[in-house]
């Protein structure tokens, strides 16, 4: 009988170092795949600031294009200042995004980015690699991501589409105002100020 216990306890013992090590190793994998390239991290982080009239509308039009392409949310709102899809909703892991451009008094715009999720396990994609991927399609470069259908967008340098014309005329010389505190601490946002120092 003696011999039957230490037989058992021994494979209790075998049986939870296995769990420990299975749980180890799914830790560790989870713990590198989460982890994000400091190349991609200062793309994304990076001021997208356009400095005239016709490229800040050309990079409005290739932001509202690469939304429409890249987003499983449709576009709620489109004007000359936003660009924002439905969502998060549902636990879902697709990102919803809101573009902003704020304009300066040297006729210079700055673009923001923000992407989030209604998950916690994470989003997909990872909103720093789609804030980055946003602005280098925004500044004429090809995107690198997919799209939700699973198309490769790696063929889309010129806009596949057209952008839908604003909602409202965009009233000349605003003056400049400070991020709005949503945006803040996002992916791809400065959190600069626009105003010359």
């Amino acid at each position: 009988m003696r011999k039957d216990l230490l037989g058992s306890a021994s494979l209790a013992k075998t049986a939870a170092m296995s769990t420990v090590v299975a749980a180890i190793a799914l830790l560790a994998g989870c713990s590198t795949t989460g982890q994000i390239a400091g190349e991609t991290m200062e793309q994304a982080t990076a001021p997208l600031t356009c400095t005239n009239k016709a490229e800040c509308d050309a990079w409005w039009a290739r932001a509202q294009v690469w939304v429409s392409n890249h987003s499983e949310y449709k576009l709620q709102t489109v004007t000359d200042s936003i660009i924002q899809t439905d969502g998060p909703s549902g636990g879902k892991r697709a990102l919803a995004y809101q573009i902003t451009k704020t304009p300066s008094n040297e006729g210079t715009a700055t673009i923001g980015f923000a992407a989030h999720c209604d998950n916690m396990l994470g989003c997909e994609p990872n909103p720093w690699k789609a804030g980055a991927d946003f602005k280098q399609f925004v500044r004429g470069r090809p995107s690198q991501m997919g799209t939700p259908g699973g198309a490769t967008a790696t063929g889309n340098a010129l806009p596949p589409v057209s952008p839908a014309p604003p909602s409202r005329p965009m009233p000349q010389n605003l003056p400049v105002q400070p991020m709005p505190p949503t945006l803040q601490n996002q992916p791809g946002q400065s959190g600069q100020d626009l105003t010359p120092q």
